[in-house]
Parts: C-alpha cells; structure tokens; sequence
C-alpha cells in the first residue's frame, strides 16, 4: 500500500505549510487577543487571514465533489488537515473546520437545489457559519435513535421541540443556521427511521440558547458549544433534508469523513506537540544539565514519535480504504482510527506538559487547551466504548466465520 503523495498534494502541502508559517503562526497570540474584546464574533486576524487564504486557493480543500470544493480525495486532503491540526483555529483560515464540514457535506449529497442556494453556497464562500444539533442532556445520545426531540408535520410547516447541548458553532454570531436531528416518526418499528433532518435558521422564534457550556473550563469562542432550546419552532416543509425517516441515514454518510478529519487534526496536534516536548528537552537544563539527557524524558520522546507515526498510517490506510470502496466498507477502519488517534494525542500532549512543567498547564502554549480539544474527540461523533463495542462484535463475528 503506498501512501507517496502525488505531485498536486505535494504542491497544496508546500503552499499550505508556507502560509501557516507566513500567516497562522504568527497571528496566534493576536486571534486570542482580540477574542478577549468580543468571545462570539469574528477576529478581524481572522477574516484577514481568510481572505488571504482565499486569494491563495486554499479554500474548501476538504469537499471530495470539485463542484463545491477542490475536489481531493480523503487520502489526498489528509496531510493537509495534519498541516492545520497543528493550530487549532487553523482549519477554519481555509473554511475547513467543523461542524461546518460536515454539514456542508450533508447539503452537497443530500440537499436540495434550493437548500443547496440558500444555505450550501454562502458556507461555501465563508459567508455564514452553522451547527448541528444532535446531542440531548437527558438520553444517551451517542445512540442516535435515543433522541427525544419532535419533529411534527402541521400542514405546511414542520413544529420542533426539544431540548439540545453541546451544539457545537452555535454561539458564534455568523451562525445563521442548525441542522437538527430529531423524530418525525417515533412510533415507527423500525428505530433507524424514525429520525429526520432539518434546517432551522438560528433567528427563528422559539430558539432558545440559554447558555454556553464549557470543555474543562473553556468556552471555545468564537463558536463555543451551546445548550439550546427548541419550544414550538415552525419552520417550512422544504426545510427537512432528504425526506421523513432519512436522518439516520444522513447522520451515517455525514460522519464517516468527520471522524477521519478529527483524526487527521489530531495528528498535527499531537507532531506539534512532540517538537514542542523535543526542543524544550534540548534546551531546559534540570540539575546541571539537558533535560534530554535523562532516560525517562527521551523514552517519552521516542514513544510519541512511535504513537503518532501508528496513527498517521492508520488514518491514511482508512483515507485510502474509504476512497477506494466506499465509507460504509472502510468503517471497521474508522472506528479503529477514531479509538486510536484521541487517545495517543492526549497521550501525547500530556507527555509533553509534563516536559514542560507549569508551563504546560497555562495559556501561553497549545498543550493545555489542545489537551481539552483532544479528549473531547473521545466523545465528539461516538464515544471509543461505542465504536469498540461495535467494532469488537463485527471482528467476533467475522473470525468465527473465518474460523469455521
């Protein structure tokens, strides 16, 4: 299995790591000044450096459909998601950052022409910003067909009610429309149909957001992750996406790719984070000499170097299997993918706080806060004990029939 980029990747990867050292680096400590003037708006640093992204042809690199986006596959754009893990506003400079990757997915395969000209084509220029409101407080909602929330059909409207949290972008003052997950037909016996999908603009009465919720003590601005409420919300027919009883099935072909761009960040996080832990082992000196010279701090340094060279080879194995035969065939890799790649970044990134003492622990570096981001992905699109679980039971019953 070969996994050399090709000449066009290599041209996309060179410019892109030229533009993060020429523009992302260097603005990081001015996009978290200007985020304390005003938590849910946009930084200026931040619409600058788009339009500079934009001006550059490094805009949508994520989109499969070069209709919508630059047309890479999962194999080819995974190098350039590590590139902009590695700074964790980065991936929204190139209008590739979650939840509106996703949802930008959905509208691409599952739109309709006119949802795709009201919401796909301004997310697509990085006009608007969106959410997708799937997680509940009160059920179990790593099993979708848990959700509670109605979807109710009342002559040409459809009537929302429900309570969500954690929805993701939904603070951020450019977000202008939710994707909701909710039951249009929860009597139904078969539980993957009874959900459905619908668009809901932010504005509409009845949409409650009644807090921000936090990560370890982070709020996340400028998107932040909101506790939202759905009371008697109208919104029109042509608004639910694909049809009755289909959201399971759009939340399934949405999330396939959003697990595996986690993955990619993460590893760019975790690369960042062992040249951090390296560099401050060469030069700190502890009892008269190198940090580095002690056994313990370059076994940590060796065994980083080892996870994230395992994780990198799984996620593009998983690239390549999901381009080459489809997601649903490539999901026993992703779920692989999704357990490992969370687990070594916080392994990872603890090492290297540690390495970096109290350091570490404050708002001066990435680690502490990119700590949070990556033990979120450990519950982010289906906590590790759901994918293990399912993952474990497809490999029992695939090698006793091998076995048999």
């Amino acid at each position: 299995m070969q996994f050399e980029y090709t000449d066009k990747v290599k041209g996309l990867l060179d410019r892109l790591r030229e533009f993060m050292r020429e523009y992302v680096y260097p603005a990081e400590s001015t996009f978290v000044d200007q985020l304390a003037e005003d938590r849910w708006g946009e930084p200026p640093i931040l619409a600058q450096l788009k339009a500079r992204a934009r001006e550059a042809e490094l805009w949508n690199l994520f989109l499969p459909d070069s209709r919508f986006g630059a047309g890479l596959t999962n194999l080819e754009y995974a190098p350039l998601a590590e590139e902009m893990g590695r700074v964790l506003f980065a991936a929204e400079i190139f209008n590739c950052s979650a939840p509106d990757t996703g949802n930008m997915e959905v509208l691409a395969r599952y739109g309709s022409p006119a949802q795709q000209e009201r919401w796909l084509a301004p997310l697509l220029n990085g006009e608007i910003r969106s959410a997708f409101a799937m997680t509940e407080p009160q059920v179990a909602s790593s099993d979708a067909t848990n959700i509670e929330t109605s979807i109710v059909r009342d002559g040409d409207d459809y009537v929302i009610n429900g309570h969500k949290f954690y929805i993701s972008g939904a603070l951020n003052r450019r977000c202008k429309v939710l994707i909701v997950m909710g039951k249009t037909d929860p009597d139904n016996t078969n539980r993957l149909l009874q959900q459905s999908q619908i668009l809901v603009p932010v504005d509409t009465a009845g949409v409650k957001i009644v807090r921000p919720m936090q990560v370890f003590g982070y709020d996340d601005a400028p998107e932040g992750h909101a506790e939202i409420i759905f009371d008697q919300v109208r919104v029109p027919v042509e608004n639910l996406i694909l049809g009755e009883g289909r959201g399971f099935e759009i939340a399934q072909g949405r999330l396939g790719p959003g697990r595996i761009h986690h993955c990619m960040r993460l590893v760019g996080l975790a690369q960042r984070s062992l040249e951090m832990m390296a560099s401050r082992a060469q030069r700190r000196q502890v009892f008269g000499r190198p940090m580095s010279s002690q056994g313990s701090v370059r076994e940590d340094i060796a065994r980083s170097a080892c996870d994230i060279e395992q994780a990198r080879l799984l996620t593009l194995k998983a690239a390549e299997q999901m381009d080459r035969l489809g997601n649903k065939a490539a999901k026993e890799l992703i779920a692989m993918i999704k357990i490992v790649a969370p687990k070594m970044a916080c392994d990872v990134i603890d090492r290297a706080i540690q390495i970096h003492g109290a350091a570490g622990l404050g708002q001066d570096l990435v680690l502490a806060h990119g700590y949070a981001y990556a033990r979120t992905i450990r519950l982010a699109d289906g906590p590790d004990q759901v994918h293990m679980m399912q993952l474990g039971r497809n490999l029992a019953a695939h090698y006793d029939s091998v076995g048999e």
